[in-house]
């Protein structure tokens, strides 16, 4: 009976604690989407629950400023070769680091971890005078040919690759006549699956709010993408915050997609994990 008891209280506690985290996830976004109907003056004075009359004057206030549409397209343009490239030559290179043996595989990897340690920040002059003697400026291949080498992205599968694969399968593989790419292509990129859309995420996130990358880049303003024209709103003198918060509202748009689409697949793998 004391068991009993104490197996419901310790499934309410987590109940209540799951609630909470999912008050705490929500909440954020419903702020965003409420404070985007608001008047700049509303938001400033008060805090809105509720929704609010001024999402029209709000929306041509944003596109007064600037083509947010356009700048939407921009990072669209950027954001899904980045993630393609990022994901598959990602995985790649993380099966050459796992299962082959080569002269200078752990001198490289150590070169890979150490690219993940330095801020970006640190880079951004070299990044910028690598892309002018390549004549790449107001182009948007500076920031689609890195998703190629995305150091993260080889760390992190690598050892999903390294302990979910045994050397028994693709040994096996190799006995039926496929090829070392056949292999990569048939047999490992779907057995790593959960960990290519984990992986996928977080790189979409990352492009998708880049915004000192395009900003240095970028000549021509037709070509900025979201993150830029969203601080472009601001303006100089005059703070157009519910137009702001519209444009936030709507850049949140394709991550919350590309979360939903990419989710069943790490939901599988955890389920394929508890499995084994």
């Amino acid at each position: 009976m004391t068991k009993s008891i104490g197996r419901k209280l310790n499934r309410t506690m987590i109940y209540m604690i799951l609630v909470l985290l999912l008050v705490l996830s929500v909440v954020p976004f419903y702020l965003v989407i409420v404070n985007s109907t608001h008047s700049s003056l509303e938001i400033v004075t008060q805090l809105n629950l509720g929704i609010g009359n001024y999402i029209s004057e709000n929306y041509k206030t944003m596109q007064s400023n600037v083509d947010i549409w356009k700048g939407f397209t921009n990072s669209l343009i950027i954001v899904i070769p980045y993630t393609l490239f990022s994901g598959y030559f990602g995985a790649l290179t993380a099966f050459g680091f796992a299962k082959y043996r080569f002269r200078g595989r752990k001198v490289l990897f150590w070169i890979v971890l150490a690219s993940m340690m330095l801020p970006s920040q640190l880079s951004i002059i070299g990044f910028y005078q690598l892309n002018l003697k390549l004549k790449l400026i107001n182009s948007y291949l500076p920031f689609i040919i890195p998703g190629i080498a995305n150091a993260t992205t080889v760390f992190f599968l690598r050892g999903f690759i390294s302990q979910g694969i045994p050397d028994s399968m693709i040994e096996a593989a190799r006995m039926e006549g496929c090829s070392e790419i056949g292999i990569f292509n048939k047999l490992i990129l779907p057995c790593i699956m959960p960990g290519v859309a984990t992986m996928s995420i977080f790189s979409f996130v990352a492009c998708w709010n880049n915004y000192i990358g395009p900003l240095i880049i970028m000549t021509d303003n037709d070509k900025y993408t979201l993150p830029v024209m969203i601080a472009m709103i601001k303006g100089l003198y005059v703070s157009n915050y519910g137009a702001m918060y519209l444009a936030i509202a709507i850049s949140i748009v394709p991550i919350i997609i590309i979360y939903m689409f990419l989710s069943k697949y790490i939901i599988n793998g955890l389920t394929m994990g508890s499995e084994k």
